[in-house]
């Protein structure tokens, strides 16, 4: 019964930390590095709903309005891109009100304006960018701070041969390291993704553009 006891009681004492214990032991790094984590979070869900199919502008929709131009003319397709206010009804009521001008000036138009949304979309991942690459700095630094804090106790208290008064420095140190990856990595997972689906509209834009191109020279436009 005593050895039973005996052998609670060290396992008690060699378990892990929590979670809350180990985000309390990085120190006060940890509170910029938690801000981070929720910034992530937050541009993550929210890009990701702004950058879906139905709020980009859909192949449905591209369908609908080219189909509208060959059967009721350049005005139908306004209409169409007027009552749906997303990026690719942006680009080709650019393409449908220059459906007079000559190819290439309506190609020169249309690719500006295809250009702007890709980079307004582009521009709103940055704080996602912005995450990744600052997250491992801030686990960097508390690395930095964390063996200071264990040289100190060297210097000061004569930790030298006291494993137990350099634990708390050294401990700060791998937790903060930890953390920052640990933020980062499935930041720049989620922005390479988000990226992916902008490079994806821009592609499913420019066929929609020929597939409308098309549509308008069937028009005599």
């Amino acid at each position: 019964m005593i050895a039973f006891a005996l052998t609670a009681s060290a396992a008690q004492d060699t378990a892990l930390p929590s979670l809350w214990d180990l985000t309390r032991s990085g120190g006060p790094l940890m509170f910029p590095l938690a801000l981070c984590s929720v910034l992530a979070l937050a541009y993550a869900i929210e890009r990701a709903l702004r950058t879906r199919s139905s709020a980009l502008g859909s192949d449905a929709f591209g369908r609908t309005v080219v189909d509208a131009v060959r059967s009721g003319g350049p005005s139908q397709g306004i209409l169409l891109c007027d009552a749906t206010r997303t990026p690719l009804a942006r680009v080709l009521r650019v393409a449908l009100e220059n459906s007079s001008a000559t190819r290439g000036e309506r190609e020169k138009r249309v690719e500006d304006i295809a250009t702007l949304e890709v980079r307004q979309l582009q521009a709103r991942l940055k704080p996602l960018h912005t995450v990744y690459l600052v997250a491992p700095l801030l686990g960097l630094l508390g690395t930095v701070w964390g063996m200071i804090l264990a040289f100190a106790t060297i210097a000061l208290r004569g930790g030298l041969g006291k494993p137990g008064l350099l634990a708390e420095g050294v401990y700060q140190a791998l937790v903060t390291t930890a953390a920052g990856l640990a933020i980062a990595i499935p930041t720049v997972l989620v922005y390479m993704w988000l990226r992916g689906r902008v490079e994806r509209f821009a592609r499913r834009t420019e066929s929609w553009y020929l597939e409308l191109d098309r549509g308008l020279a069937s028009q005599g436009a």
